[in-house]
């Protein structure tokens, strides 16, 4: 039988989806890439397919998480970057050897190099990391405002004011906490 694992939280940012590989920091943390073969399944979803993965690569995926999460909420906050958040990320930019391919539709790909794949993986979400947290992209960083998650996002709404990192769950549940507040609160009518 097949273990289940929690659902990825997918957005369409790709460094600040990865460091949603961890959610919850701030409550009861859900890990979403237990295993090796998870971070496999992770980066299938955003076409960087890989035939493996060992338990070392994964460290280095976590680490690099990590380190885009520290980066990225420094950034957000207006805080001096973590020297030691960006090291890791140059790190794992600089060593990794993919090479971006159009395709026939014309939309870029990723061919991973044969010899350590998921390291070229871990460089194409650190170069991410990089456009986003630089400013290189149109969007602004900013973090949940659940207070359990407290996850930087990249927010590319139009007045750049989104709350949270994902309307479908941390929103939702926000949301539905202070209507249940409200409604405690709130005499019932009478007739």
């Amino acid at each position: 039988m097949r273990t289940r694992f929690p659902e990825f939280r997918l957005g369409p940012v790709l460094a600040t989806s990865f460091t949603g590989t961890l959610s919850e920091r701030h409550g009861d943390a859900v890990e979403r890439i237990p295993t090796p073969q998870r971070l496999v399944d992770w980066l299938a979803v955003y076409g960087l397919a890989v035939d493996s993965c060992t338990a070392a690569q994964l460290d280095l995926a976590r680490e690099l998480r990590e380190s885009i999460h520290a980066a990225a909420t420094a950034a957000a906050i207006e805080e001096a970057l973590p020297a030691s958040a960006v090291r890791v990320i140059n790190n794992r930019s600089t060593h990794g050897r993919a090479a971006a391919v159009l395709t026939p539709e014309g939309q870029r790909r990723w061919r991973l190099g044969s010899a350590s794949a998921v390291e070229d993986a871990l460089g194409v979400i650190a170069a991410d990391a990089i456009s986003v947290i630089s400013g290189e992209r149109d969007g602004k960083l900013a973090l949940c405002a659940s207070p359990t998650c407290r996850a930087a996002f990249f927010d590319t709404s139009r007045s750049r004011t989104r709350r949270w990192c994902d309307m479908n769950t941390c929103g939702n549940r926000e949301k539905k906490a202070r209507f249940h507040a409200g409604r405690r609160t709130t005499p019932p009518r009478t007739a």
